[in-house]
């Protein structure tokens, strides 16, 4: 099931993709791998793997809002942006966080997707 909007908490090690809508949530994890090789640059190949099985969860996605520390945000946002730009536009926002319940991260995207509708002009239902 795809569903319009999805949070992800994200680190270097793994993701919390949370889809949702009024009703419903599904979530998904998706890890790093911890196989290490001894070829130069295995971390960033290891990373950018990760990346790319973040990227391809959450394909068909319209709005999505990334959270987690500043540098993974950054990190994921710096490879979205060179290798997967036709992805770019459907992240609408970034948000510093700890590491949250998957209730308390529902509760900070519904906040926040409230409030990026209105500002896109978007009717929000009484």
């Amino acid at each position: 099931m795809s569903l319009f909007h999805a949070v992800v908490w994200l680190d270097h090690h793994s993701a919390q993709i949370l889809q949702f809508d009024a009703e419903h949530v599904q979530a998904e994890k998706v890890k790093a791998s911890s196989r290490h090789s001894k070829q130069h640059g295995s971390a960033v190949r290891t990373e950018h793997e990760f990346y790319a099985e973040v990227c391809e969860a959450l394909q068909g996605i319209s709005e999505i809002l990334i959270t987690g520390s500043k540098t993974a945000q950054a990190d994921f946002k710096h490879y979205l942006e060179k290798h997967r730009p036709a992805q770019v536009s459907s992240v609408v926002g970034y948000e510093t966080v700890d590491h949250p319940s998957d209730k308390q991260l529902v509760a900070l995207a519904r906040q926040f997707f409230l409030k990026h509708d209105r500002m896109a002009g978007v009717p929000t239902p009484m």
